[in-house]
Parts: C-alpha cells; structure tokens; sequence
C-alpha cells in the first residue's frame, strides 16, 4: 500500500488477507510472488489488530462512561478442548 491509497476498512483487509492466504495455500504461486504476499498479509494482519485494538478501547471508554461499569477483558468463547470458537 503506498501513502496515496487509502487505508482499508476492517472487512476489506480480512477479505485481502484470506485471498492471500488462499493463494499461498495452493502452492502455485512463484517464490517472489509468495514473499511480495506474504509481506502484503503480515501488513493487512497489522492493521486488523490495530483496528480492533481500536474498536477495543472505544468500547472500554464507552462502558466505564455507562455508570462506571466494572472493565473486564475480552475472553473470546472456547470449546471443550479448549479452541477458540
């Protein structure tokens, strides 16, 4: 991405990244191209985690705003073996 495009939403970058993972997966890509991917994934993956970063402290503000809710942190749900769902 060069400073002229524009910074892609949350959605568009996971929607890029899975087509790069794709890609890479099926191993038909040329070993320049497979590193160019990779280093175009590692980007889009850096910036969903500061997007949800982002999203997370909006949302600590807004719940401390709210009667001063006690903050807890985010434990995504697991299964019985323990995975993330």
């Amino acid at each position: 991405m060069t400073k002229q495009e524009t910074t892609p939403s949350f959605e568009q970058a996971m929607d890029k990244l899975e087509q790069i993972v794709a890609q890479l997966e099926s191993g038909d890509v040329p070993l320049e191209q497979a590193i160019d991917l990779f280093q175009e994934g590692m980007k889009l993956s850096q910036l969903c985690g500061q997007k949800l970063e982002q999203v997370e402290r909006k949302i600590e503000i807004l719940m401390e705003q709210e009667g001063g809710l006690v903050k807890k942190p985010f434990n995504p749900a697991t299964d019985e073996k323990g995975e993330v769902k």
